[in-house]
């Protein structure tokens, strides 16, 4: 168990901690639909601002006349990017030099530059914009990654922004080169044992990682006004709405203290793994402030087509013995780099973390070309794994093949042990995982091709494994309180679209020896807590944090109890009149001198020699009691070692069948055995399982990115063209919830986070049933074209 400095880390019987269907407690709100989002915010006397979009994939303007649109009626406020007001608004990413907050220049379609109109609505804001006299500088473009790549000698420098340099950016290895940077790692002597090494056994292949978008399910935005408060001191509140991770940092920006900044609702839409700011969640203080009136600004589905994965090329190279075992690897990829602003997560920041040191290959060379496009922006969902773990899924499975063995036995013979990749141990999570996902799955490897369905389809299976990855670096400050005989836990509420507040109260009813439905969740914009973290992760250690927190609160309820039997509160007026409260009872406490000699047990301050002798939580007690804790779990192993080290697993299983006549691709079954080390909240698990599979489903059958060659211009961005998994498209997911107790967090536990997300489970399946690749999306059409049929 890994929990072993926690309080009751290593806890043996559980009441609460991993009970079924328990209610979340936003839930009714979300399903009803009655959850306020920025964007359904209303207010008397509210204008609408928009932003001039780009209608070219890179340009610049080079004068702008807004005299026109002055003149419309309804038109209220008219900025230009040269206004001291915007001028001002301008920062400086994770540390770098200040920026430019917006400019007269736009590296994508779409994106906002240079003018915001406020208006009395958003039809008088669009008219505005095209009675504007704009004088345009189109400059080239580049959204076509692989051409401009092989042509970057010759291409023109499309970049004209400065960006900031950005705290997760891998050192470059050489020099950027017109639109291509390099980023670079190397361990061991990878030429080397290629040139020792037989042709037959040296494997190269690609792994084309595709841009899906993965939509935020509420449109981003934002409503700002200025009110008084009686109770703030003198000057105007900001109160925005639509804001809700970064409500303090929105007011700095625009002058207003975090006390002075007021925020009353819970949701913000969130998109996988993406806390990135819109312009429109930022602008409206500015807005409210400059004309008087509460002022909206929300973006449209079309304007919220920003990556969750940008594109990446891999071309693998790895060398392996008579066994299976890889003895070499070298990875050459070509990424997307997007627009001067965009996240390097899922580019040169995962360089340092990925699926080649968890295995016992000790000659590994990573080399990325990252090129500058036009495509678009990714803001920091990059995150969703794999980053580029399923170029080695795939490598195991050509080796399988290959050597005709089972791809979870080569998996098997390369996965290091749990200390390093030297280790030869086996990973209790791993084989645990793996001998139940066999018994779920019914598994019975085939090679490619060799399995003919009864309908007439080819079937086909695959298998994938990962390291449970977790931030493991986030603090928590938490806070519980005693209240008239109720235990409240505040908290900030959920942010990012997180809802993850539930496994802290489960946590603390555990400790206290409550029921669920006793903790009483209190939110509020005010306060410090919030169990953020990054997906699981967050409920898991921000959980750690708030056990020792609900332990620190039960010895001082204990404390109380005693002093209450010491100095009884006054008789009540009515505890001597006979027939109210019947004969005087036998005090259970009598004799009791120490808070040692007690316990917390269903909803009772008891005995700890006798249990059924005490009295309840409110009647033993009538102090209000607070209790504080901040701090974090241990460090994760696999932060320590960046998965070199190995603790909780996962694997994931998926079973297709594929219309060699028509190209149709159906999954049969996906599986997935995870170990989180202790399963928390099975409600919350299971549903993130269930969505990441679903929207790998779509990134490898589905959703692809459409860009005209000529213009630039992005050709699907909307819900209809822009293909997404429906409710009838989607197959079951089989769970298999294991618990090792390996993880740092509470009992034990680990956040799973994104990693089940894939990008080639479902296309190895496809190759497995027909023998032939096909790069993602695995369209009819394309499957066709593989099989010679197009």
């Amino acid at each position: 168990m890994a929990d072993l400095v926690g309080v009751n880390g290593q806890r043996e019987d559980f009441r609460v901690v991993g009970k079924p269907n328990l209610p979340g407690k936003l839930s009714y709100a979300l399903a009803t639909g009655i959850a306020k989002f920025g964007a359904d915010y209303v207010l008397p006397d509210m204008l609408h601002a928009k932003f001039l979009r780009s209608p070219y994939p890179n340009c610049k303007i080079k004068s702008i006349d807004v005299s026109k649109a002055w003149k419309i009626p309804g038109v209220v406020d008219i900025l230009t990017w040269e206004d001291p007001d915007l001028v001002k608004l301008g920062s400086g990413g994770f540390g770098g030099p200040p920026t430019l907050w917006i400019d007269n220049i736009a590296e994508q379609e779409n994106a906002e530059l240079g003018v915001i109109v406020t208006a009395e609505n958003e039809d008088i804001c669009e008219k505005a914009f095209k009675a504007m006299d704009i004088e345009w500088e189109i400059l080239p473009f580049l959204v076509d990654v692989r051409t401009a790549y092989a042509n970057n000698d010759d291409y023109p420098v499309i970049q004209q922004k400065s960006a900031a340099p950005s705290m997760f950016a891998a050192a470059p290895s050489k020099p950027k080169q017109g639109n291509v940077s390099y980023a670079d790692t190397v361990q061991g002597d990878v030429d080397a044992v290629f040139a020792e090494t037989d042709a037959d056994h040296i494997i190269e292949y690609e792994v084309d990682l595709p841009t899906f978008a993965s939509h935020i399910p509420n449109v981003v935005g934002s409503i700002a006004w200025l009110e008084d408060s009686v109770y703030q001191g003198e000057g105007k509140n900001l109160h925005i709405e639509g804001a809700v991770q970064r409500r303090d940092s929105v007011g700095r920006m625009h002058g207003f203290s975090a006390e002075k900044t007021i925020q009353e609702g819970l949701f913000q839409g969130g998109k996988y793994c993406d806390w990135g700011m819109r312009k429109s969640q930022e602008i409206t203080p500015l807005l409210a402030k400059r004309t008087g009136r509460p002022v909206r600004c929300v973006d449209t589905r079309e304007e919220t087509f920003g990556f969750l994965m940008n594109e990446r090329f891999i071309h693998m190279k790895i060398a392996f013995t008579d066994e299976g075992l890889i003895t070499a690897i070298d990875d050459f990829s070509v990424a997307d780099g997007g627009t001067s602003d965009n996240s390097s997560f899922g580019t040169a920041n995962d360089q340092g973390y990925g699926p080649y040191v968890t295995t016992k290959c000790l000659n590994i060379r990573q080399h990325m070309e990252i090129v500058d496009s036009n495509r678009g922006k990714m803001y920091l969902s990059g995150q969703h794994c794999p980053f580029n773990w399923d170029s080695l899924t795939v490598g195991l499975y050509i080796i399988a093949e290959k050597l005709g063995k089972d791809p979870i036995d080569i998996a098997k013979l390369n996965l290091h042990g749990p200390s390093s990749q030297e280790d030869t141990e086996e990973v209790l999570s791993f084989e645990t995982c793996i001998e139940y996902g066999k018994k779920m799955m019914n598994w019975d490897w085939h090679p490619s091709g060799t399995r003919t369905l009864p309908d007439g389809r080819k079937h086909g299976a695959a298998f994938r494994y990962q390291i449970c990855p977790r931030h493991a670096f986030s603090g928590y400050d938490c806070k519980l309180e005693l209240r008239s005989g109720v235990v409240h836990l505040p908290t900030q509420g959920p942010c990012t679209g997180i809802y993850a507040v539930e496994c802290n109260a489960m946590v603390v009813a555990e400790e206290l020896g409550l029921e669920y439905e006793d903790i009483q969740i209190d939110f509020d914009y005010r306060e410090k807590f919030t169990p953020v973290g990054g997906g699981s992760d967050g409920s898991t250690a921000s959980s750690w944090a708030m056990k020792e927190c609900a332990n620190i609160l039960k010895a001082k309820i204990l404390e109380a109890a005693i002093d209450q039997i010491k100095n009884p509160p006054a008789p009540s007026m009515f505890g001597g009149f006979g027939g109210f409260g019947g004969p005087p009872q036998a005090d259970p406490f009598e004799g009791v001198e120490s808070a040692d000699e007690l316990d917390l047990v269903d909803g009772m301050v008891c005995l700890k020699s006798d249990h059924t002798k005490g009295k309840r939580l409110g009647q033993a007690v009538s102090a209000n009691i607070f209790a504080t804790y901040s701090g974090r779990p241990p460090a994760a192993i696999w932060s320590v070692g960046m998965g070199k080290m190995l603790d909780t697993m996962n694997t994931a299983y998926c079973e297709v069948a594929v219309d060699e006549e028509t190209g149709e691709v159906e999954i049969l079954r996906f599986g997935v055995v995870a170990d989180p080390g202790k399963v928390l909240r099975p409600t919350s698990l299971e549903s993130q399982l269930d969505q990441v599979m679903y929207f790998s489903q779509g990134c490898q059958l589905l959703e692809e990115y459409v860009f005209d060659d000529r213009s630039g211009l992005f050709l699907n961005n909307n819900m209809i063209d822009y293909k997404k998994p429906g409710m009838m498209d989607v197959p079951p997911v089989e769970h298999g919830l294991m618990e090792t107790r390996s993880g740092n967090a509470a009992y034990g536990a680990s956040g799973i986070s994104h990693s089940m997300a894939n990008t080639h489970l479902v296309i190895i399946a496809i190759h497995n049933a027909i023998g032939v690749w096909v790069q993602p999306p695995a369209t009819p059409d394309k499957i066709l074209r593989a099989l010679g049929k197009g």
